[in-house]
């Protein structure tokens, strides 16, 4: 994939040096800065969003790019690190970009907010993050209120009421114990209760105090809140206390990496809150579904098996990418946020975006889709319908 790339750049300059000077400067290439986590903890993250960008850039430029310009994604590692997440942010701020794809964690999302106050539109690719309305900040996916909501309400469907929680003592899991309090507090959920909250250091290497703690109190089902290495410490200790019950986690778990490496110790009962992409069998005829279609058909011809990594930034990409073709290469931060602000009928794999009535964000609840790791067909299964309703 990345020599194809490199021969498509190749032939794009080569047709510029052979043009006028004029045309040589409408062809040069639009930059898009992004700042993920390809190195560090979350590398499994960023590694793939890295592949996805290089497919997309492809895509978008055999498209015709932005008016004739190609884009050109130029990514810089932050190191699964706010601090150098911030370090990146203040350079791309400096150099008067009007837009930044990223991070992908909601440390560095957060950290990197407050340099983007007035600009440059961040896009970013954690949806644990929750920009005010009207920001210059977006954030990719469901939040993690709405993930939580439909969870609780799958749950609770499946007759599941006595839930347990452990979360990473992290922003990632703080975020979560929220949200995880806000769902159970509806009035729809008064059923459901939490029997047991247990909380972990992200460098721990055991939790085993922690599982036999929440054993103990006999939960009907447990939600595993906390992405990569940690996780795995999470299944392992579910697993060694042989504690034998369905367990939720969040989508930033979603790679087939996390799954081989994990394999020896996972439950048979793994769910996830996810995006109508990983399940499009279960999607009525339409604009979303042609676009889960398209987007599994790209991967289907790149020879690549599409995860959570792959997905989290395809529709944020491509709004920025038609903000750009329909405002001009010479966009300011402030139009390109208008015009993501005022979308609201846009068909993505994530579902169908209103950022007039969702600001920020797009999508909500009724988007969300459960599915379950099937080790056999080694492969995510849609078991609900959207919002997380029972077939």
């Amino acid at each position: 994939m990345l020599n194809l790339k490199r021969a498509l750049f190749a032939v794009a300059c080569a047709g510029m040096m052979a043009g006028s000077t004029a045309s040589a400067r409408a062809a040069d290439p639009l930059v898009i800065d992004v700042i993920l986590p390809v190195t560090g903890p979350a590398a499994f993250l960023g590694t793939a969003q890295s592949n996805s960008l290089e497919l997309l850039e492809q895509i978008v430029n055999k498209s015709g790019g932005v008016n004739g310009r190609p884009v050109k994604f130029v990514i810089h590692d932050d190191q699964t690190s706010p601090q150098t997440a911030v370090q990146l942010t203040n350079a791309v701020v400096a150099a008067k970009a009007p837009v930044i794809i990223g991070s992908a964690m909601v440390a560095a999302c957060n950290a990197m907010a407050p340099l983007a106050k007035d600009g440059p539109v961040m896009y970013c690719l954690s949806p644990a993050v929750h920009p005010p309305d009207g920001s210059y900040m977006f954030s990719s996916g469901f939040s993690t209120k709405d993930l939580l909501v439909a969870v609780m309400r799958y749950l609770r469907n499946r007759g599941w009421h006595r839930i347990a929680t452990i979360t990473s003592a992290d922003a990632t899991g703080q975020d979560a114990d929220r949200s995880i309090d806000e769902a159970v507090a509806l009035a729809e959920n008064k059923e459901q209760t939490i029997v047991d909250r247990e909380h972990f250091a992200p460098a721990d290497v055991t939790v085993a105090a922690q599982i036999a703690s929440l054993k103990a109190t006999k939960p009907d089902a447990l939600i595993i809140w906390t992405t990569g290495t940690p996780f795995g410490t999470v299944l392992r200790a579910v697993s060694d206390a042989g504690l034998d019950v369905p367990l939720v986690t969040t989508p930033g778990n979603m790679t087939h990496e996390q799954m081989k490496a994990y394999a020896s110790f996972l439950p048979d009962d793994l769910y996830i809150p996810t995006k109508p992409a990983f399940a499009p069998d279960q999607l009525a005829n339409g604009p979303v579904k042609n676009a889960v279609l398209t987007f599994q058909r790209a991967f289907k011809a790149a020879n690549v098996r599409p995860d959570e990594g792959y997905i989290s930034l395809w529709d944020a990409t491509l709004l920025i990418v038609e903000a750009y073709r329909k405002l001009g290469a010479n966009a300011s931060a402030a139009q390109i946020r208008n015009y993501i602000s005022s979308q609201r009928n846009w068909a993505g794999v994530d579902g169908t975006y209103d950022f007039v009535s969702v600001p920020q964000r797009g999508i909500g609840v009724n988007s969300v889709m459960m599915v379950r790791w099937d080790r056999a067909k080694d492969d995510w299964l849609g078991v609900s319908r959207l919002g997380g309703n029972l077939k």
